[in-house]
């Protein structure tokens, strides 16, 4: 069960710690020019999402643990956090980041028993199941931000978590966005593996 304990660690962990951040709220700037800056940046990279969509996203591809997801163009790499399981991309302006990331589960464990202890470990997260691989629910840092979560279960056992975190003042002008980028997650056949034609996992968003 030992690794089945550090699965369970690892999802809070990835919620509480998404944004990236160690500093307490009181000791962030001024809250009403940080909103109003996220208001800002955030209106302005929806604005240019729905101008050009094609042209203001970008495809993050992990072929060897089989997951691929889509980031706004304008995003930024953050190459420190990034790993051979996963990426992290942040929106440079407006205090949002976004991760998405492979964990094993050699005692294949069932989503729901992952996200049960979810629930125990962190605040106020809700949500619901699509079929018995995926989930999608929301949480809260507890440090004034908004995490959008969604998991898939792969064939083998191993879980994808991706994580999108924003300020919860700007909920409004984000969470649509927060929406599509995790819309965008897909599984597929990881590289090396017989079979090559796309896995039926059921995580087709609608």
């Amino acid at each position: 069960m030992k690794h089945a304990a550090i699965l369970v660690t690892c999802l809070p962990v990835l919620l509480l710690a998404a944004c990236g951040r160690t500093e307490p709220v009181g000791d962030m700037p001024d809250q009403d020019a940080l909103a109003a800056a996220a208001n800002a940046a955030a209106a302005n990279a929806i604005t240019n999402q729905q101008a050009d969509a094609q042209e203001q996203t970008r495809d993050y591809v992990n072929a060897a643990r089989g997951f691929s997801i889509t980031f706004p163009e304008s995003w930024v790499m953050d190459k420190g956090a990034s790993t051979a399981d996963g990426v992290v991309y942040a929106d440079p302006g407006a205090g949002a980041d976004m991760r998405v990331f492979w964990q094993k589960n050699d005692d294949d464990q069932t989503l729901q028993q992952i996200v049960e202890a979810l629930h125990d470990s962190s605040e106020g997260v809700d949500g619901d199941f699509v079929g018995d691989d995926e989930y999608r629910g929301t949480a809260n840092d507890g440090e004034g931000n908004i995490v959008s979560i969604r998991l898939l279960k792969q064939p083998d056992g191993s879980i994808v978590t991706a994580t999108f975190v924003y300020p919860e003042q700007v909920r409004d002008q984000y969470q649509p966005v927060a929406d599509t980028a995790l819309k965008s997650l897909r599984l597929f056949t990881p590289k090396g593996e017989a079979q090559e034609a796309p896995v039926a996992t059921g995580n087709t968003a609608n």
